[in-house]
């Protein structure tokens, strides 16, 4: 709609906007474009390069268009003369099907025309570190549970308060923060919405931690294990279907297991069935597999799976079921991308209700001290190439989310492992050196 932007900026005295969009890695790309000019860009969209960002394409590709999605435009409540918009791309009048936010909003079309509307929220816990990257910025933060640590928490007010207080003006009803068990580590929890909202919100989010963090002289980081012995840090989704309207949740069955009805089974067995090839959207990067399937760390737990398995109120499994008609599905690192963290799970839940797939028996045992013994559990990729070949492997994954998108993406994650492995660490010197 035509004025949308100007209509804003004038309304809340935006001088700047941020045209948006998230590439293949995560990474967020922006143009800052003066409110004057937005509205001659708001049909057309900001020009980009694509090949100076992360998506499969080269110097020889036309201009690559990131088109604002005025529904998602955010005033900066830290510098509110900047607004923030997120854009879907296009190239040659055309979407650019590798693009993420273009991969959900495809997918949840196709939802939407079967009747079907997925929901979500985000639970993205973060480490405040120090600025230069080397150690959790509060030196006393030291405790061996540190997890809800109230004095830990109360040193940190400046930055949480802040970014909670944020939250709260822009409307999204966040309703708890606290210390989680890393030492250094953080979670704020705000309402959950239809999945492309959440998706925009939670890309927003990661920019304003960083950005707030960065304002009081210190280092917000999502990646899923910045420090080994230290609980990494996930990205719990919170998922449930309802129907078109959004009125209805499709997956509430008072009578069935769990308060679960026949749709929500369905899904979870399409998340189970496609666990492995997930990985390498839930937890896209080297470094996600040292979260998951890790060792104990400080705290006695790491909070994260290592096994495709579900069960009810419990947290050591990849799936846990915290209250009638909705699924918290723990896989996911904070490295995942924001919208293909929403795609993946949709896909594969959809292809599970389409096929009737059968999530199997829960199990009700503590899986960090019981799940050794059994034999006859999935588990886990145990590396980035493992999960490549799964989600390479996989044909309906490939056929939900776009032969263009999964193309694009196998060949950047197949590049990352491959600079990865020509990687020499000091521990490899440390050990070869005498060989």
């Amino acid at each position: 709609m035509t004025g949308v932007l100007e209509a804003f900026a004038k309304a809340n005295g935006i001088r700047y906007f941020l045209f948006n969009f998230t590439d293949l890695r995560g990474m967020q790309r922006s143009k800052l474009v003066p409110a004057a000019a937005a509205p001659a860009m708001e049909q057309a969209g900001a020009g980009f390069a694509g090949f100076a960002t992360y998506l499969d394409m080269t110097p020889a590709h036309p201009d690559m268009f990131a088109v604002p999605d005025t529904a998602g435009v955010i005033r900066l409540p830290w510098q509110p003369d900047v607004a923030w918009v997120p854009g879907d791309l296009a190239m040659d009048g055309r979407p650019v099907e590798q693009a993420p936010r273009v991969v959900l909003k495809t997918l949840a079309a196709k939802a939407l025309a079967g009747g079907l509307r997925m929901k979500s929220g985000v639970e993205a816990e973060y480490h405040l570190i120090d600025a230069d990257g080397t150690d959790i910025s509060d030196p006393r933060d030291i405790e061996a549970k540190p997890c809800y640590d109230q004095q830990a928490l109360m040193r940190r007010y400046d930055v949480v308060s802040e970014i909670c207080d944020a939250m709260l003006e822009l409307g999204w009803s966040p309703y708890q923060n606290d210390h989680e068990d890393a030492n250094g580590q953080f979670e704020m929890n705000w309402d959950y919405d239809d999945a492309l909202v959440t998706a925009d919100r939670h890309a927003f989010f990661k920019f304003m931690v960083k950005s707030i963090a960065e304002k009081h002289g210190l280092r917000a980081t999502f990646m899923p294990k910045p420090f080994p012995g230290l609980t990494g840090n996930g990205c719990h989704a919170h998922v449930s279907i309802w129907n078109a309207e959004g009125t209805v949740n499709l997956f509430h069955d008072p009578e069935g297991e769990l308060g679960l009805s026949e749709t929500a089974l369905h899904f979870l067995g399409g998340v189970l069935h496609h666990a492995e090839a997930l990985c390498a959207v839930t937890n896209p990067i080297v470094n996600s597999y040292k979260r998951i399937n890790a060792p104990a760390t400080a705290s006695g737990a790491t909070w994260s799976p290592n096994t495709v398995t579900w069960t009810g109120n419990n947290r050591t499994h990849m799936v846990r079921v915290p209250d009638p008609g909705r699924f918290e599905f723990r896989l996911a690192d904070g490295a995942a991308n924001p919208y293909l963290l929403q795609a993946a799970y949709l896909a594969a839940g959809l292809d599970g209700i389409e096929n009737r797939r059968d999530p199997g028996r829960r199990l009700d045992l503590d899986m960090y001290a019981e799940g050794h013994r059994l034999r006859r559990v999935k588990r886990l990729p145990l590396y980035l190439l493992d999960a490549i070949r799964a989600f390479e492997r996989n044909a309906v994954l490939k056929a939900a989310l776009g032969a263009e998108f999964t193309a694009a993406y196998a060949k950047q994650k197949m590049q990352e492992w491959d600079a990865y492995s020509r990687h020499l660490s000091d521990w490899e010197r440390e050990t070869s050196l005498d060989i």
